[in-house]
């Protein structure tokens, strides 16, 4: 499994992208937001990547942030997304919109995806609600976000099998992470989280 790639932006296309790590180049796709972020021809570049093998295809899909690839997974795991649909999604909205458009219910936001109909932005706005792991108001960002497999989800389902409330642990856990930071370990953040849900 090729979970990400460092190397010089040498190459791109309207979806795809080539990073060159030491003499071999990678045929990346991805979204139109992760292409703006990759700078210019030569830039020194890393890349988070999922690989996707079917019967006939195997490719690389590129992200600039792990935020990015958790919401990819959370997309094609909705019934009707494939791949290139999750790029449109993420092409069309930043990974916090499209947490936004989940919190909200905003399916038209979704909708503004190319080959996105009403129909399927309805479903992955209904699905993603749930999946996400959690998503709600915070400070001015107006979001927290806790994506699936992450320490902080880890750490909301840990406050969930104490019986709180999920959006009460996934408030905790975010005003846990303002307060120690992105890299807090899990046990130093279920510790503060259950301090900020029990006050």
């Amino acid at each position: 499994m090729i979970a990400k790639l460092t190397g010089t932006f040498d190459d791109f296309g309207p979806d795809w992208a080539v990073i060159d790590v030491g003499g071999v180049g990678y045929l990346v796709h991805c979204s139109a937001k992760t292409l703006d972020a990759l700078g210019a021809r030569g830039d020194a570049v890393t890349l988070h990547t999922e690989l996707q093998v079917s019967e006939n295809d195997m490719r690389l899909i590129g992200f600039a942030s792990g935020e990015e690839r958790a919401w990819f997974r959370l997309l094609t795991g909705v019934q009707g997304v494939g791949s290139k649909m999750a790029l449109a999604v993420l092409s069309a909205l930043s990974v916090e919109e499209l947490a936004r458009a989940c919190a909200a219910g905003d399916a038209a936001m979704v909708a503004r995806a190319q080959g996105i109909g009403p129909k399927l932005a309805a479903r992955i706005v209904n699905e993603l609600k749930d999946k996400a792991g959690g998503m709600v108001g915070v400070g001015g960002s107006g979001l927290a976000v806790v994506p699936a497999g992450s320490t902080s989800a880890d750490a909301v389902s840990a406050l969930q099998n104490l019986g709180f409330k999920p959006q009460v642990a996934t408030m905790a856990v975010a005003r846990a992470i303002e307060e120690l930071g992105e890299g807090a370990g899990l046990n130093e953040l279920v510790r503060v989280a259950l301090k900020r849900a029990a006050g």
